[in-house]
């Protein structure tokens, strides 16, 4: 099994590929079109801006290269954002592949006294599961969220968060999955998850 990891212009990287470790994978990080086409995996993580790194992403070929992957991808938190239509943040067109847009917590939230804080850091409960990624007992766990931004619901939700509304945890089309959640910081759940989409 050879799982490449997509090599760009964006954080916490590293806390996956230990995390893919620790579930008895040794990915590669790679741009290179080569290696990730005949990766049997492909992940798409990372922390970072969804207008600067769409400008990378275009300027080195990777958003076509990412489109047209055939094997099973799984985007990760800007990753599973990128993978969308567009995003309020930066004003930018993003690869597509969701039919959904990314859009800023609204400003309520940022409002002295509100209980709710932007961006989100810390635990939050999935629901409403479907597909491969996950099974009956991930229904209502806990995983690790950091963000300012939210896919919104559509047809390829294919699990829900509730942060002052109701939002994509992750999404599904064909061979595409996203997780806006980090699983790589979200203890046993998240380390199921991740072996799930290997061994899927």
């Amino acid at each position: 099994m050879e799982v490449a990891i997509v090599k760009y212009n964006a954080g916490n990287v590293v806390s996956v590929v230990n995390a893919l470790k620790r579930v008895g994978v040794d990915p590669v990080l790679t741009d290179d079109e080569k290696v990730l086409r005949g990766a049997d995996r492909v992940i798409f993580p990372g922390v970072g801006e969804a207008s600067t790194t769409m400008a990378y992403l275009r300027e080195h070929r990777l958003d076509s290269l990412i489109i047209s992957l055939k094997r099973p991808v799984l985007g990760i938190c800007i990753g599973m954002q990128l993978m969308c239509r567009h995003s309020e943040e930066g004003d930018v067109d993003c690869l597509g592949i969701f039919d959904t847009d990314v859009r800023r917590f609204p400003q309520a939230m940022l409002e002295e006294g509100s209980r709710l804080k932007v961006p989100q850091m810390g635990w939050n409960t999935i629901h409403h599961l479907r597909g491969p990624l996950f099974d009956a007992s991930t229904e209502g766990k806990y995983v690790y969220y950091v963000h300012g931004y939210y896919a919104e619901r559509c047809g390829q939700t294919v699990a829900e968060s509730d942060y002052g509304l109701r939002y994509s945890a992750a999404l599904q089309k064909d061979n595409f999955y996203a997780v806006q959640f980090h699983p790589e910081k979200s203890a046993l759940v998240g380390e199921e998850i991740l072996r799930r989409f290997i061994d899927m």
